[in-house]
């Protein structure tokens, strides 16, 4: 670790190496973080590291060994953590409601809401360290309770069953978690609809889906936490 990295804020991006995860990192990296770009597969983070100008960092979100090590190896670089963006998740099936299967499910929950909470847990050491740590969890509109009732609103017919119910679960971790932890900024960020792989790229810019993610990684130590947000505004849960 060179001179000019200790003073550098650090953050770690899960699921980085494609959708909204390289452009977090190349607005966390223009806004002066050392970011570990997290994914995977060596064969594709190790590219959009390199492309980024990031350090990658192999770590599976299903796998306790691999997290493990993933923190481990923050810990002997840099002994800390700042910003935790919780971004690895996968879509799902889409199927006609008669043939979800439990299988369906386990396999989205696993990634997209126990993933989550263990990286929370593994990395808390790390943020406990930091001056102003934050974890942002991404979520989307599809989580919220109080949209789906919108008629008017993409959100109450969108989505794959199981994908809009880890959504919800990621929500209200945080939530909880927010609570629980209030030495610790904890909150769910929205990037509505983005032209990435997992929208059949319909939607806004990956810039503007990263909007509410940079917003809570970046808030000042008095800035909010157990909120949920878009990049205009917050939303119901």
């Amino acid at each position: 670790m060179s001179d000019a990295e200790i003073g550098m804020p650090i953050a770690l991006v899960t699921g980085a190496n494609k959708g909204i995860g390289p452009e977090t990192v190349r607005r966390l990296i223009d806004q002066g973080f050392h970011v570990y770009l997290g994914a995977r597969s060596p064969e594709r983070g190790r590219p959009a590291a390199d492309s980024d100008k990031a350090q990658f960092l192999q770590v599976d979100v299903t796998s306790d060994e691999s997290v493990q090590q993933a923190v481990a190896f923050i810990q002997n670089e840099h002994g800390r953590l700042d910003v935790l963006v919780n971004n690895a998740g996968i879509g799902g099936p889409r199927r006609e409601p008669e043939d979800y299967t439990a299988d369906d499910m386990t396999e989205v929950l696993m990634t997209n809401v126990v993933g989550y909470m263990r990286l929370i847990h593994a990395c808390l050491p790390l943020l406990e360290k930091s001056s102003n740590p934050r974890i942002v969890n991404v979520s989307s509109g599809l989580g919220s309770f109080a949209l789906f009732h919108d008629l008017d609103r993409i959100e109450s017919r969108a989505g794959a069953m199981p994908y809009a119910a880890s959504k919800a679960a990621i929500n209200m971790m945080t939530a909880r978690m927010a609570r629980l932890l209030p030495q610790i900024h904890i909150n769910a960020a929205d990037p509505g609809q983005t032209a990435t792989d997992l929208s059949g790229d319909q939607g806004h810019s990956i810039q503007d889906g990263t909007d509410a993610i940079l917003a809570f990684a970046l808030a000042d130590p008095d800035g909010p936490s157990g909120t949920y947000a878009d990049r205009a505004s917050e939303l119901p849960w």
